[in-house]
């Protein structure tokens, strides 16, 4: 329906929708599906179920979809005022915070355990007790590729403390090889996106094609190194999900950002085919492509920590 104000400014306002709580419901499955999938990696003692885990996935793209094409709808139709996208604007914005809150949390985990709970278990400072209490003859080093319970002598020899095994890799994940090219990947990515943008705001639509399929080929490119990079841990250097502390942030990390690459790959595929199939955009009107850039931008620069404090420092 549409509403004005003052005779001023007409403006668009969506119907009521259902898209949000069913939204909401899909990740809620997703997260849980994926917690039950990790604790029977962890703990079960046979294959872990990832059924809830996928079921949420799937009902997440599907609902982001066609959220999505309305919306899409409504804008090619005119519906949306400068007041409204202004909105969609300032949602995106928050969107990004919240998920630079989001990878605060981890970045503090990590924090936390090399500075100050590792260094504890070691017996460093005040906390000598802790050492000679629980974990005797543990010597804390990052990267930690003797865990406490190995230090002590195995399961049978720790004070119960839990119901896992958990045996350090052989060798910590070097910097220098994958790592290295995908940071160049990302990095090369966000310029290439940069110059799509100038391209867009230049009414150069060939060339915005032609810097966003460039962009798309670098990110999916990073997630198969990335592939790679977690089948060469899992296999020959022993780092897995049941390494210890350093598996556990290593995978945590760099997984959750591998996801939130493929989402901005996603996000920019579907708007390199709005441009190329269907024509959308233009230099005054591209908010869709705007976003997911900013998105983009956003993974490249949280790369970036992780290359310095999870392989280099």
């Amino acid at each position: 329906m549409t509403a004005q104000t003052g005779g001023a400014d007409t403006y668009y306002v969506p119907e009521q929708s259902r898209l949000a709580i069913c939204l909401a419901t899909s990740v809620a499955v997703l997260i849980l599906g994926a917690a039950i999938g990790l604790n029977q990696m962890t703990f079960g003692s046979g294959d872990a179920n990832w059924t809830m885990l996928w079921l949420g996935l799937l009902g997440f793209v599907v609902i982001l979809a066609v959220w999505f094409r309305q919306t899409i709808v409504e804008n090619r139709a005119g519906m949306n005022s400068a007041q409204l996208k202004h909105s969609y604007a300032l949602g995106m914005q928050w969107f990004i915070f919240s998920e630079v809150m989001f990878f605060a949390c981890f970045f503090g985990v990590l924090f936390y355990v090399r500075n100050l709970a590792g260094p504890w278990l070691g017996g460093e400072g005040a906390k000598l007790m802790t050492n000679e209490v629980l974990w005797p003859a543990f010597d804390f080093s990052w990267p930690m590729q003797t865990t406490p319970q190995e230090a002590v002598g195995g399961v049978a020899d720790q004070i119960p403390a839990n119901t896992g095994t958990f045996v350090g890799p052989k060798e910590s994940v070097s910097w220098s090889g994958i790592p290295l090219i995908n940071t160049i990947l990302l990095l090369t990515s966000s310029v290439t996106c940069h110059f799509a943008h100038v391209a867009l705001k230049a009414d150069k639509r060939s060339a915005f094609n032609l810097w966003l399929g460039l962009t798309l080929i670098l990110g999916f490119t990073f997630v198969g190194f990335q592939a790679y990079e977690y089948y060469e841990a899992y296999n020959h250097l022993g780092l897995t999900l049941e390494a210890g502390i350093y598996g556990s942030t290593f995978f945590i990390l760099t997984g959750f950002h591998g996801f939130h690459v493929c989402m901005g790959a996603i996000m920019l595929s579907v708007q390199w085919l709005r441009s190329t199939v269907g024509g959308h955009f233009t230099p005054d009107d591209q908010f869709g492509f705007e976003a997911s850039s900013w998105y983009w931008h956003f993974v490249d620069v949280v790369w970036v920590g992780l290359f310095l404090f999870v392989y280099i420092l």
